[in-house]
């Protein structure tokens, strides 16, 4: 500590003492204390934090659970946004070479992302004191603060293979704003059981009704497709085809002249052909539809990859981030091979995203499911290490994953699933599919600390072994991380040589089950019946 940190600290601690009489004078004894105290937790400088949501509560005058999350949330936005300015500092002080600026761009999408995701959530306290809609409203919650939640490491990962010193630099900024995401997180499953009240003098941020349990973002068309439960696509806004026939000529010009933020359906037709692009639809891209010709007939495909100098969010031939987006009869294919390691063929940080009758295609890191929630229906899914794997929200029916030929000495591991945090709502879900391994296969392995899977009702070939799961390293996660089996079938399915650990479980019963369904996990029933597209509500049809 030097001297000119004095002035500052003498000053927080005189309006801490100004504030905290106020506090208890004015009923904020626990649980509203302690919630206070939860959204500082192990924060690098508790006593500021704390001063600060003190006297903003101060401030507004209120003194109800909302108000200390809200008061939480801004705080944790605030920090977000000093990291994006710390992180463009290092960009434009420190001598950089191509890796790191690919890096110190990543993280400045991926803090812009938790910052949508803080900002909504904001958003949706506002309507969490309705008792016909908490149930929707803290889904929506939970899902938004799980993915902020996700970006930071995400950012951080970016960084391998450089010599660490942005790394170092912006490190403990972006723990920070990881910290107090987390803290959000464990403060609002504390407060699950007590009632939100919304404030009384501010109005939604979108100003619309809202209608039958819907979000108010879903456009007056989308929630008549909802009621009516018979969606229809065939209108199409513009066609892309190779051979001059459409508009255009490629699908990412078709997607920069689609409309921003667009509260429709925005539908393009991919004609078939082999479209060697990388496509990148930005957040601001909404509700974007591309309809393809078929698996195999309208293929994007590109080989970045790791071993190019790419960053591994950065490989993808095709991202989505951008919600509400849908893909049908495309294929998305990575060609860099075994040899290059990570390459994505498909990112997916795009909520309430669908994918219907698609083939993701690449070796290692195939689809990257990042974050937030999606749906995978009757979709092919090749790889070879790690090949589904991050931190979403997923849930995959009737699809088939074959895996591919390895490199020497390497193991085939079909699912690594990202969860960091118990109270994120994130995992996968395999559902009425197939694994059809042909060479020695693992159903997954723990990249996180509380790495989430479980396959139900899915056939599994020979080659899946009997041990069924593979480590990470050690013991890391074991005890922690949740993997399960429901009512699975075929040469591989046999649990009798299925791995001990205190995180895997025979799940027996159909509740449990049933918690990783369409409707429970990923709110289907809200929002998937205007996608048009097929899908099981439960554990059976």
């Amino acid at each position: 500590m030097s001297a000119n940190d004095l002035p500052l600290l003498l000053l927080l601690f005189l309006n801490l003492l100004l504030v905290l009489p106020f506090l208890y004078a004015n009923g904020l004894a626990p649980p509203i204390q302690e919630m206070i105290d939860q959204a500082c937790a192990n924060s690098t400088n508790h006593q500021s934090c704390l001063s600060n949501l003190q006297a903003q509560l101060l401030y507004t005058g209120t003194r109800n659970p909302s108000s200390v999350l809200r008061a939480g949330i801004r705080a944790t936005l605030a920090h977000a946004n000093q990291a994006i300015s710390m992180i463009t500092k290092a960009a434009t002080t420190l001598s950089v070479d191509l890796r790191e600026q690919m890096a110190v761009e990543d993280c400045k999408e991926l803090l812009d992302f938790s910052v949508s995701e803080l900002t909504w959530s904001l958003s949706e306290l506002h309507k969490l004191g309705s008792p016909n809609l908490v149930d929707n409203h803290q889904e929506n919650f939970k899902a938004w603060l799980s993915a902020a939640l996700t970006n930071q490491d995400t950012c951080l990962e970016g960084f391998e293979g450089t010599n660490g010193r942005i790394r170092n630099y912006i490190e403990g900024s972006l723990q920070q704003v990881s910290q107090l995401i987390s803290n959000l997180l464990i403060m609002y499953h504390k407060m699950h059981s007590i009632p939100l009240t919304p404030p009384k003098d501010e109005t939604q941020n979108d100003g619309e009704k809202l209608v039958s349990g819907f979000p108010t973002w879903l456009t007056a068309e989308d929630r008549e497709l909802l009621l009516a439960a018979r969606p229809q696509h065939s209108r199409v806004d513009v066609v892309v085809a190779l051979d001059g026939s459409g508009q255009f000529r490629s699908i990412a010009e078709a997607v920069i002249q689609a409309p921003d933020h667009s509260g429709r359906r925005y539908v393009i037709h991919v004609k078939k052909g082999v479209y060697r692009e990388n496509l990148d639809l930005k957040k601001k891209k909404t509700n974007i539809m591309l309809v393809g010709e078929g698996i195999g007939v309208t293929i994007v495909t590109g080989n970045r990859n790791f071993m190019q100098g790419w960053t591994t969010f950065r490989t993808p031939t095709t991202a989505v981030s951008g919600r509400g987006f849908i893909a049908r009869d495309m294929t998305f294919r990575n060609t860099a091979g075994p040899e290059n390691h990570q390459a994505v063929a498909l990112r997916v940080d795009s909520d309430l995203s669908a994918f219907y009758r698609c083939s993701m295609e690449g070796h290692q890191d195939t689809l990257y499911s990042h974050s937030l929630r999606q749906f995978y229906r009757e979709c092919n899914i090749y790889g070879t290490i790690d090949f589904i794997f991050g931190n979403g929200q997923a849930v995959f029916q009737e699809c088939m994953i074959f895996t591919r030929k390895p490199l020497p000495f390497q193991k085939v591991t079909i699912t690594a699933q990202g969860r960091k945090d118990p109270n994120q709502s994130t995992g996968f879900s395999i559902q009425h599919s197939k694994v059809l391994a042909t060479y020695p296969t693992y159903l997954g392995r723990p990249w996180k600390l509380y790495s989430r899977t479980v396959y139900m009702n899915t056939f599994m070939s020979f080659q899946v072994q009997p041990q069924g799961w593979l480590e990470w390293f050690g013991n890391f996660a074991l005890d922690t991380l949740y993997y399960g089996e429901y009512n699975n079938y075929g040469p591989g399915a046999g649990l009798a040589g299925r791995v001990r650990w205190p995180g895997f479980h025979i799940i027996k019963d159909a509740a449990t089950a049933n918690f990783f369904t369409v409707e429970r996990f990923i709110n289907g029933l809200l929002w998937l019946p205007s996608t048009g597209i097929t899908f099981t509500v439960g554990l059976t049809e």
